[in-house]
């Protein structure tokens, strides 16, 4: 019990979930429209794999469009886990990133509204990077990179609707 005060509790500190997937399509899609998925063919798994620096976790990429907007609900290694992000696009530009749930135990910091609103805006460039890149944080490098290959990737996605 001593080490856990000393550590600050952190080897207890699990998954901090910030909103419900369903949740956050309501919010950004005024309701949650069907389902619908993009079934990645060799090509773009490849172009994916550009973005990512590997495979993404499935080749069937589910999205939710409502309005002119599109809700992808992504996920990305940080350091070690997954964290759970929901981008809107309308019009070929980021419109929101919202970190859903977050799994690391350092870099919290990107589920930030400071942090994610630097996406607003943001498109695609023809060299596949995004138009405008967020600060960094320090000690949440990982995580903004994370974030900032799942902005790319919803617009690359959006792009191949």
């Amino acid at each position: 019990m001593m080490a856990l005060l000393l550590c600050g509790g952190g080897a207890l500190a699990g998954p901090k979930v910030h909103q419900k997937p369903s949740d956050f399509l309501k919010a950004s899609l005024g309701a949650i429209p069907a389902t619908q998925a993009i079934t990645l063919s060799a090509r773009q798994q490849a172009q994916v794999r550009a973005i990512l620096g590997r495979n993404y976790k499935t080749k069937s990429v589910r999205y939710w469009s409502k309005n002119g907007k599109t809700a992808f609900i992504l996920e990305e290694i940080g350091k070690t886990e997954y964290i759970t992000t929901g981008v809107v696009v309308r019009n070929g530009k980021v419109d929101s990133v919202k970190v859903l749930v977050y799994r690391e135990s350092h870099g919290w910091e990107v589920a930030r509204t400071a942090f994610t609103k630097q996406f607003r805006g943001s498109v695609l460039k023809s060299n596949g990077q995004i138009s405008s890149a967020p600060r960094n944080i320090a000690g949440a490098t990982l995580s903004v990179r994370a974030l900032t290959k799942l902005a790319r990737l919803a617009l690359f996605l959006e792009s191949q609707k």
